[in-house]
């Protein structure tokens, strides 16, 4: 048994980082929207954030865009062209896959400094991806709304997730330390 441990020593020291980082993070945001009253920012800062950063960007693409608080739901109605086109969720703001994706790079950490960059420009890459899919989402189902199950649970999640396994494998073949231990021909 000391020696299967042993053989698989860096495969349980992944899994776990991962898992303690995970519900760390998770707990911490749970928290965060639970003191979350909605007075201020509705439904909570960060959906109320991405739900005005959308508008803007459709704004500046030409749409007359509009975000209410929906009357019924802890959501922001996005209504285009005087059409109401989809309501922004907390799902929606990218916290929960940046987590993921934090969880990810840190079980692979390469050096604190590097780690700590490629948490942070990574995070930012995920979140400002999001965003874009938000648009572009919020455009096709303006425009196509014939097609919005497909775009929404298909083609939206496949861009947000595909994102964050690009970076994953980015980080794991050039900065975590598996490369490096691999290049000292461990």
């Amino acid at each position: 048994m000391k020696a299967l441990l042993v053989k698989y020593k860096s495969v349980l020291q992944f899994i776990l980082t991962f898992l303690i980082v995970y519900f760390v993070l998770s707990f911490s945001y749970k928290l965060y929207l639970d003191f979350s009253d909605g007075s201020n920012y509705y439904p909570d800062y960060l959906t109320y954030q991405v739900a005005k950063q959308t508008d803007m960007l459709l704004s500046v693409l030409g749409y007359e865009t509009e975000t209410l608080p929906h009357p019924n739901e802890a959501s922001v109605q996005l209504i285009i062209n005087d059409h109401y086109v989809a309501r922004i969720i907390e799902g929606c703001n990218s916290v929960s896959v940046i987590v993921l994706f934090i969880s990810f790079i840190v079980a692979f950490s390469g050096t604190p400094k590097t780690t700590m960059a490629y948490l942070f420009v990574g995070s930012l890459i995920v979140y400002f991806v999001n965003l874009l899919r938000i648009v572009i989402l919020s455009i096709g189902l303006y425009r196509y709304p014939e097609h919005s199950g497909f775009l929404h649970s298909v083609i939206f999640p496949a861009i947000i997730y595909g994102m964050v396994f690009l970076l994953w494998m980015f980080w794991v073949n050039l900065f975590s330390n598996i490369k490096n231990h691999n290049k000292a021909g461990h």
